[in-house]
């Protein structure tokens, strides 16, 4: 097992594989409303099989290099995470996300984790283009697109269907040059 450091804080971000499915799924069940509001992971989570089966998909994906799951452990505890839901090696593009339970909100995990993926998407695996799909309603989701560096795309409006109601989705991206460009001026 390896994991990277996001911090002086002690802040870790590893691995989310089918084996810490029970962990996953406490850490949900933690945050399950909050994580929700704008995304259907809680819902592809409900009990420990559909756990290790969401885990289990990204592990196909790890595999066939078209995905990652990354969890965010702070003070020994899983709190969150980071993923590319898809990844085109070939195309040189991929989505990235995140969630946090509520605990762990306001201390720069998911910006520090998010800095972490898409640099290794961008120097390792040459991706091109990262993009970040986000509920315009989901305004600390929004902050952290800006954080990263990452322009404004445009809007999907009520493209994405979420427990019954319609959000408009914002498309926010970043290049591998501009990525390059701020990480030298930083």
């Amino acid at each position: 097992m390896y994991a990277i450091s996001l911090g002086d804080d002690g802040a870790e971000l590893r691995p989310l594989e089918p084996w810490r499915a029970e962990e996953f799924l406490a850490h949900v069940d933690r945050g399950r409303e909050f994580i929700g509001r704008f995304i259907a992971l809680p819902d592809a989570a409900e009990d420990l099989p559909s756990a290790r089966s969401f885990l289990q998909s990204y592990a196909e994906k790890t595999a066939s290099d078209t995905g990652r799951i990354l969890g965010i452990w702070a003070d020994g505890k899983l709190v969150g995470g980071v993923l590319f839901r898809t990844m085109d090696v070939v195309q040189g593009t991929a989505e990235a996300g995140c969630w946090l339970e509520p605990s762990a909100v306001g201390r720069g995990l998911v910006t520090r984790a998010a800095r972490a993926i898409i640099d290794w998407a961008v120097e390792e695996r040459g991706i091109h283009r990262v993009e970040w799909q986000v509920a315009s309603a989901n305004d600390a989701s929004i902050a952290v697109a800006r954080r990263l560096g990452m322009t404004r795309d445009g809007v999907l409006r009520q493209s994405y269907l979420h427990r019954g109601q319609r959000h408009d989705i914002e498309i926010w991206s970043v290049l591998a040059p501009e990525w390059r460009a701020a990480k030298q001026a930083s």
